[in-house]
């Protein structure tokens, strides 16, 4: 068998949202990513489950997308019961940190609840949640040079390090 080539982008990632209109105000008149597809679908293609529901996608600017489900119930997205809160989120990066700032002020503008700016000690970043209750994270890459490099060589010892933290606190491997 093939080795399979390397991904090269993020094509999209998808979120359940409880109302197209008010998501795409969110992400295009306030967050400035142009909405490119609308599309509504009568039945799941993957797996042929009676829909109807709407598909909307949102630009950013290297060509990747975010892009969201409205299935017309009106329903706030759920998040998993076990999971924190600041847990599972969209980071989305800027090009400086002036754009931060002037994203930061934005969204206070417009009513958004804003955490940050917060120093990663290679990132700055912002924190604020979506009407659909996903946690947004806008961020500047500041790492010092050799950073990335450095961290490339170090991760694969880190995860090694964690993994026998965990046995050590009596927490069985994951199981396939």
């Amino acid at each position: 068998m093939a080795t399979p080539r390397t991904i090269e982008k993020l094509f999209h990632f998808a979120f359940p949202c409880r109302d197209a209109e008010e998501t795409r105000a969110f992400y295009e008149d306030l967050l400035g990513l142009p909405m490119t597809s609308c599309v509504k679908v009568a039945a799941v293609p993957s797996t042929g489950e009676a829909g109807p529901y709407l598909h909307i996608f949102f630009e950013m600017g290297d060509g990747s997308y975010v892009a969201f489900f409205d299935l017309g119930e009106g329903v706030m997205p759920q998040p998993s019961p076990n999971t924190p809160r600041w847990l599972q989120h969209l980071a989305l990066e800027v090009p400086s940190m002036a754009d931060l700032e002037a994203m930061r002020a934005r969204l206070k503008a417009a009513g958004v609840e804003v955490l940050g700016v917060v120093d990663h000690h290679f990132i700055q970043s912002i924190y604020f949640f979506d009407p659909n209750g996903l946690r947004i994270e806008i961020t500047v890459r500041t790492e010092p040079p050799g950073f990335v490099e450095a961290q490339k060589a170090e991760a694969h010892q880190a995860l090694r390090d964690w993994q026998a933290l965990k046995a050590r606190r009596g927490l069985s491997p994951a199981r396939a």
